[in-house]
C-alpha cells in the first residue's frame, strides 16, 4: 500500500513542530518530512520561482533534525524525514553522528533525504564551491555511511579525511538510516543507484531523470531495483493523477502543506489525510 506524507517548511512564524507531528500522527498519515536552509544569503534570487524571489519562509526555517527530535518525543510511528537535507553545508562527522542519534532515540524511524543544494552564495559560505557540490555530496555520504557502519572507521577523499576513530551511538537501522535523493536531473538515476536508497523527484518539475532510467542504472551497477524507495515530492491532489503515478511505481506521495497558520495548516492536514483514504483504495 502507497505511504503518504507531508512536506513543510515549518518556521517560528508556523504551527508548532511538536504539534504538527502529533496531527500527522493522529491523522493516519505516515511521514513527516522538513526542509532545511541554514541561512539565505541577502539578495539570493530561487531559479524555481516565477518572479526569482525567495519566499520568506526560506529564510526562517527550523533546523530540520532539531525539530525532528522534537517531534520524535512525542509520536511513535511516523517517519522522520530530512525533505531534503543540504548534506554540501554540513561537516560529515558531526551529521553522521547526529542522524545517528536521532535514529536511536526515535526507535529506527528517520529517513535521510538529501540533496545538493541550489543557492551557490549559501553552500560557498560553508565552504563547497556550487561547480563541487554533487561530488561533495557523494563524498560525505560514503563517509557518514562508513562511520555508521564500521566500528573503527576511517575514511581518506579529496573532500573528507580522517583517520581510525570511534563514533557512537550506532544508528538503530542497520547500516543508517534509508537515504533518498531529491533531484530530477537525467543524472540522478544514476546517483540513486550508486550511493542511495531512494529517489524523490519534484512533481512536475522537469529534469530529465525517469524511473526507467533508475532501472537501467540498478542493472548497470549491481543493484536490485526493487529495493530502491519511490518518493513524489510535492505529489498531485487530483486522484487520477495520483493513481497514475502509483501504477508508474511510486511507493510514497510526499503532500506539500503550505507554510501558514496554525489553523490552515491543520485545515490542509484534513484534507491531505481524507484523500489519502482514497489513494490507499
Amino acid at each position: 500500500m502507497v505511504r503518504c506524507g507531508i512536506i513543510i517548511f515549518l518556521t517560528d512564524k508556523t504551527i508548532q513542530p511538536v504539534e504538527l507531528a502529533l496531527a500527522v500522527e493522529q491523522r493516519g498519515l505516515d511521514a513527516l518530512f522538513l526542509p532545511e536552509h541554514t541561512h539565505i544569503p541577502v539578495g539570493s534570487t530561487s531559479p524555481f520561482m516565477a518572479d526569482g524571489v525567495v519566499p520568506e519562509f526560506y529564510k526562517r526555517t527550523y533546523d530540520p533534525l532539531v525539530a525532528l527530535a522534537a517531534c520524535a518525543a512525542v509520536t511513535e510511528r511516523i517517519t522522520l524525514a530530512t525533505g531534503i537535507c543540504l548534506v554540501t553545508e554540513r561537516d560529515p562527522i558531526t551529521l553522521a553522528k547526529e542522524v545517528a542519534s536521532l535514529d536511536l532515540l526515535s526507535n529506527g524511524r528517520v529517513l535521510l533525504g538529501i540533496g545538493a543544494g541550489w543557492n551557490a552564495d549559501e553552500m560557498e559560505n560553508h565552504g563547497t564551491r556550487f561547480e563541487s557540490r554533487w561530488k561533495v555530496l557523494r563524498e560525505r555520504i560514503m563517509a557518514m555511511k562508513t562511520i555508521w557502519c564500521e566500528d573503527e572507521p576511517e575514511f581518506h577523499g579529496e573532500f573528507v579525511d580522517f583517520d581510525p576513530m570511534w563514533s557512537y551511538p550506532k544508528p538503530s537501522q542497520m547500516g543508517g538510516p534509508p537515504i533518498w535523493l531529491g533531484a530530477n536531473s537525467k543524472w540522478t538515476p544514476d546517483r540513486v543507484a550508486d550511493y542511495a536508497d531512494g529517489w524523490m523527484p519534484i512533481n512536475g518539475r522537469p529534469g530529465g531523470g525517469t524511473i526507467e532510467m533508475l532501472k537501467s542504472a540498478c542493472e548497470r551497477r549491481g543493484r536490485d531495483f526493487s529495493e530502491i524507495g519511490l518518493g513524489l515530492f510535492m505529489a498531485p491532489m487530483n486522484e487520477a493523477e495520483a493513481n497514475a503515478r502509483i501504477a508508474e511505481g511510486y511507493t510514497d506521495m510526499i503532500f506539500a502543506v503550505a507554510a501558514e497558520d496554525r489553523d490552515s495548516v491543520l485545515t490542509n492536514l484534513d484534507r491531505i489525510a481524507d484523500f489519502a483514504t482514497k489513494i490507499r483504495g
